[in-house]
């Protein structure tokens, strides 16, 4: 278990693979923590350096006292990868991580070798969708919302036959409300349009073709304001991807990180 003091937080991380390895750093999506990475990381360790972290108000890292912003997010993981002296390093975010991945981009662009964007957007829902949301995990806790977020995040069968469900069940429903729903207001705040559009390194969008929260033709829609980038669906997998289908996964991001090193000065 290892931690750093970024930004007044301490910030739950870890690294795998060895230190000469290139590097990817990984960002959770919205309620979880970074066991999510697990099937991606044993596959993956043997080539490159993983860094995963917990972002505040999630997992094992800090609680903020008070509002969030994605601003936050973003400035925390900055400062964990100049904490872990990276240098240039390729940004792998699922969902809120893929808005966060932009995120540093756009403030700190000298810090990304290359971007993958798993499931998420350049702007992620509506105001109202996310009010309502953060209105019924403070009213009712996230027990109350978690049946229709696990059906956007699974597929039925990944639901019905695989054994770790509950376990994924448990890690939502015991996310701390007040980052959890922090986190919704940064979502809701958060347009990436023009970021989007400005970024110049090479870039893969991922998505499972059952995907309830990002669905394949919003994900689309950012791989399409983003020049030069490669656009793939998952088959057989909803919004969390490198859980119901690791190897497919792992497929494109060898497939795409062979481009990046080769573009490598």
């Amino acid at each position: 278990m290892q931690s750093a003091a970024i930004n007044g937080m301490m910030l739950h991380y870890d690294v795998k693979g060895g230190a000469s390895n290139p590097t990817i750093v990984f960002s959770n999506s919205l309620g979880t923590d970074f066991r999510i990475w697990n099937a991606v990381v044993d596959l993956l360790w043997d080539r490159y350096r993983l860094v995963l972290y917990d972002k505040r108000g999630h997992g094992l890292s800090s609680l903020p006292d008070s509002s969030l912003t994605m601003d936050d997010h973003i400035d925390d993981l900055i400062g964990l990868i100049e904490h872990l002296d990276c240098g240039q390093a390729v940004l792998c975010g699922l969902s809120v991580g893929g808005q966060i991945a932009q995120g540093v981009y756009g403030k700190r662009p000298d810090l990304v070798d290359g971007l993958i964007l798993m499931d998420t957007a350049h702007k992620i829902g509506s105001a109202d969708m996310w009010n309502d949301r953060i209105a019924g995990v403070r009213g009712d806790g996230i027990a109350s919302i978690s049946n229709s977020i696990l059906e956007r995040w699974f597929t039925d069968d990944f639901r019905a036959n695989d054994p770790n469900f509950p376990l994924y069940r448990a890690m939502l429903e015991r996310t701390p409300v007040a980052g959890y729903a922090g986190t919704c207001e940064a979502l809701r705040d958060s347009d990436f349009t023009a970021t989007a559009r400005s970024i110049r390194v090479p870039t893969l969008l991922l998505v499972g073709e059952r995907d309830g929260s990002t669905p394949p033709n919003l994900v689309r829609s950012t791989a399409d304001l983003i020049e030069g980038s490669r656009f793939e669906i998952i088959a057989n997998a909803g919004h969390l991807p490198n859980i119901e289908q690791p190897d497919a996964v792992v497929r494109h991001i060898r497939s795409f990180l062979k481009t990046v090193e080769n573009e490598a000065p």
